[in-house]
């Protein structure tokens, strides 16, 4: 995909949506992490769902830490591998009280050494609370990436540094999340639906997905 084909398809994306913004739930910077450690391997929905009573809750590491293990496990157990992701949040928690006065460090290095917070995690805070461009690349984005042709690459960080490079001003904060949200919605895994997608055309993908009967083609 050329550059001015790069800038149409996020442009065209961003017109559509605006102000794109994750879906998980969450209403400080310290509860943001706590969501996404917890989104690993599972649906946004699902964590939204054990997370609304949680966080009413729980609002900061200390309130987390004195919540307990047990406590937590109580509030996620419907969410997978539930048990080493409780460990985590409340190691992390200790951590964050003990070393960074309770606050999250606006550092993705940082960031990374916590317990259960990958590159991908900390690329989401760094976005979403810091308004760094980063871009996490999920399941979705590595396949928008690779499908489309906008980023390809044989790993998860390979594409990460091709969306680096490529993604255009005034787009780069945003970008993550338009393709999160296209993948999720719109360019599906088994079936994209191409008959509906704004960026079809700019797209490198040649097996188009027909329209369904009934329905209209994008314009």
């Amino acid at each position: 995909m050329k550059r001015d084909q790069i800038f149409e398809f996020f442009r065209r994306l961003a017109e559509d949506n605006p102000s794109p913004e994750t879906e998980l739930e969450f209403g400080n910077t310290y509860q943001l992490l706590v969501a996404v450690v917890l989104s690993a391997q599972a649906t946004d929905v699902g964590v939204n769902k054990a997370t609304r009573r949680l966080f009413e809750q729980v609002k900061t590491p200390a309130q987390m830490v004195a919540l307990g293990e047990a406590g937590l496990k109580e509030h996620i157990k419907t969410i997978g591998l539930f048990n080493g992701k409780a460990k985590n949040v409340i190691a992390l928690s200790e951590i964050l009280v003990r070393d960074y006065g309770g606050e999250v460090p606006a550092d993705r290095d940082l960031l990374t050494e916590l317990p259960g917070v990958g590159r991908k995690t900390a690329n989401v805070v760094m976005n979403c609370a810091f308004g760094a461009e980063t871009f996490a690349v999920d399941t979705h984005i590595f396949r928008v990436g690779n499908r489309t042709g906008l980023a390809k690459g044989k790993t998860v960080l390979a594409v990460e540094k091709q969306l680096e490079k490529k993604a255009p001003q005034p787009f780069r904060v945003g970008a993550h999340h338009w393709l999160i949200l296209h993948g999720r919605y719109i360019c599906k895994a088994r079936t994209p639906e191409c008959w509906r997608c704004p960026v079809a055309d700019l797209c490198g993908y040649k097996p188009k997905t027909p329209a369904p009967k009934g329905k209209a083609k994008a314009t």
